[in-house]
């Protein structure tokens, strides 16, 4: 199993079909992809689920999607992890209905939740142990000594801060330990951002005011306007990289693209994790299938 890398990829819910279509093909053409690839989690959140963080997701998920698009990927034998780490909470917020709906019908043993705040970690912990918990890179720990204390305690994986994604004195002090940390591959954001707490907090006011999303006034604020602008941003690691994190003992990358387009998202998964000679192929498959799936929802409403 160490010699699997795994990918975790975003929105499982708004990216659902693009997702399972994607594991599908891993599954099916295995040649196509890169050597023992695999799915490692689809994260994010249902709409509305007031303890998201990080990017702002509002609507609302019946429960019915809400176990459809659980069952989808467990059955897959992929986890759902849930992007708990609105850096607002307080403990008012630990008994809203909707979120513990959520954890409930994903309390089977097979998902996971980012954290961030204690107050929702130790409910969490406290009333569903059966998940596996994970230390958010929300929380901007940047100092070494503090993330060797991170993974010194009961988290299941710890997400690096991107600001340390080059630093290599702290990759390699992380060897040990490699296998539990997970590395975010393509962000935009610049490192030492002094706004990026700030605008963590923005997104969860948004969140828990139910306030549609507007740019957050940032002097460094970067647009991703196609997969190909980011690859020149500091934090980017491209695919040539790789190879030096996977010989570190790395075996966790994360692809961000909560918030974005799909057609961005489609492109950032084409780079890292097919083949060049098979992109065309891999990438009209998924094309097809989503078109038929498409058809297949339209035809159903039409009964």
């Amino acid at each position: 199993m160490r010699d699997y890398i795994y990918w975790h990829l975003p929105g499982f819910s708004v990216f659902r079909d693009l997702n399972s279509t994607l594991i599908d093909l891993m599954r099916e053409f295995p040649s196509s992809f890169y050597d023992n690839y695999r799915v490692g989690s689809v994260y994010g959140t249902f709409p509305g689920a007031i303890w998201n963080g990080g990017r702002t997701v509002l609507g609302f998920c019946p429960k019915n999607e809400i176990e459809r698009t659980i069952k989808l990927f467990n059955s897959k034998h992929v986890p759902v992890r849930f992007t708990w780490t609105n850096s607002l909470i307080e403990e008012k917020h630990v008994y809203d209905t909707y979120c513990n709906l959520i954890m409930r019908l994903a309390d089977n043993g097979e998902n996971q939740v980012l954290v961030n705040r204690p107050v929702l970690e130790d409910y969490l912990r406290k009333e569903y142990p059966n998940f596996k918990f994970i230390s958010s890179t929300t929380k901007r720990i940047t100092d070494p000594d503090k993330l060797h204390e991170e993974l010194e305690k009961d988290y299941f994986m710890v997400v690096l801060d991107y600001d340390l994604n080059h630093n290599r004195e702290v990759l390699e002090s992380l060897r040990p330990v490699a296998d539990r940390v997970e590395i975010l591959v393509d962000e935009i954001c610049f490192p030492n951002c002094p706004k990026r707490i700030d605008h963590y907090k923005d997104e969860s006011l948004h969140q828990l005011e139910y306030e549609i999303a507007r740019p957050f006034n940032c002097p460094n604020r970067q647009e991703k306007r196609s997969f190909a602008d980011c690859k020149d941003k500091p934090a980017f690691i491209s695919r040539d990289q790789m190879k030096d994190y996977i010989d570190l003992g790395f075996r966790n990358f994360k692809v961000v693209g909560r918030g974005l387009p799909q057609s961005l998202v489609l492109d950032s998964y084409m780079y890292y994790l097919v083949k060049e000679s098979d992109q065309d192929f891999i990438r009209n498959q998924i094309n097809k299938r989503l078109a038929e799936i498409a058809e297949k929802r339209a035809a159903a409403r039409k009964r």
